[in-house]
């Protein structure tokens, strides 16, 4: 993992509201995000391959993230539609490009196959971990919350030479009554199970800052925070909008000598334009991993974002599955 990843940009298509966060744990409040599409960063990748850009100019290449098909595979998703409240089975398959199922994929944090999950309103999140059959198929057990339009966004990389990472993303529906959240009041500061975090540094477009996310518990620093996945922290930011995807990766890792297990995580990344993010943060402590969200803006002036801390949101405990 190098030790300065940069966000890489995937656009939408969706129009969405923002909303409040669920997770292991609950949500969090604001930071500062862009407007224009997101992007991807390649897992062990040192530079951000950029995604299309809405105007800003910031980047030129084809993005990743909202299609379900690119340089070759596709996401193929086998239930597109659940019965929202109800246990159900998702299953999907990751085909190559003359219709097979892939079975081959590079490990990347510890998984071959990391599942982003978001409602398009982004008041329901989940990052999940299903379970790969020997003929190719992914399934695993899901129970949505609430009707409505949700992502799903498949983040893998194939097995062989040069292969890229690629995040594919598909649409799933949740049929029932249905009512779009409201937005939480934006804030730096977020209450997770006891736990407070608190993010420092400003999210700006078209250059890369330093996000730093403080973790402490009943007024105390966490010093222990335990690795997930490779690392002692994941952050996955969606514009609000289009659903743009931007998953960054922390500045260090456990073991490489430097690295403290807390309080501070540090990322580092770049907005590709102006506008409102979610971030979701997941980090694991005494054995459990909670997730704490945040509403960011990006390009907005430095040290804006509110002080009020933004209440947990309701938790769901299939945020991290596996």
């Amino acid at each position: 993992m190098n030790t300065a990843m940069k966000i890489t940009v995937s656009t939408a298509v969706l129009a969405a509201s923002f909303g409040a966060a669920y997770g292991v744990g609950g949500a969090v409040g604001p930071v500062t995000a862009g407007s224009g599409p997101a992007a991807h960063a390649g897992h062990g990748a040192g530079t951000a391959s950029a995604g299309a850009d809405v105007g800003s100019g910031l980047a030129d290449s084809p993005a990743g993230g909202l299609q379900v098909s690119e340089a070759g595979y596709t996401l193929d998703l086998e239930t597109p539609r659940l019965e929202a409240g109800q246990q159900s089975e998702l299953r999907f398959a990751i085909r190559d490009e003359a219709g097979r199922q892939v079975t081959a994929y590079q490990r990347e944090h510890d998984k071959e196959l990391h599942l982003i999950l978001a409602s398009r309103d982004l008041a329901t999140y989940r990052h999940l971990h299903p379970t790969r059959a020997e003929d190719g198929s992914w399934s695993i057990p899901l129970s949505l919350p609430a009707a409505g339009d949700y992502r799903v966004f498949a983040d893998f990389t194939p097995a062989g030479k040069d292969k890229k990472n690629l995040t594919l993303g598909a649409d799933l529906a949740a049929s029932g009554p249905y009512k779009a959240a409201e937005p939480p009041t934006p804030s730096r500061t977020a209450a997770v199970d006891g736990y407070t975090v608190t993010v420092n540094g400003d999210l700006r477009p078209g250059s890369a800052g330093e996000l730093k996310l403080n973790v402490t518990k009943e007024g105390q620093a966490v010093t222990d925070l335990q690795p997930y996945l490779g690392a002692y922290g994941h952050l996955v930011a969606l514009r609000s909008g289009d659903l743009a995807y931007l998953h960054v990766h922390p500045n260090g890792e456990p073991g490489d000598g430097t690295t403290k297990a807390g309080p501070e995580i540090s990322f580092t990344a770049t907005a590709p334009t102006a506008g409102t993010y979610r971030l979701f943060l997941d980090f694991q402590h005494n054995g459990t991993v909670r997730t704490a969200a945040f509403t960011v803006q990006a390009g907005a002036a430095a040290g804006t974002g509110g002080g009020q801390q933004e209440p947990a949101a309701e938790n769901s405990t299939g945020s991290h599955r596996h």
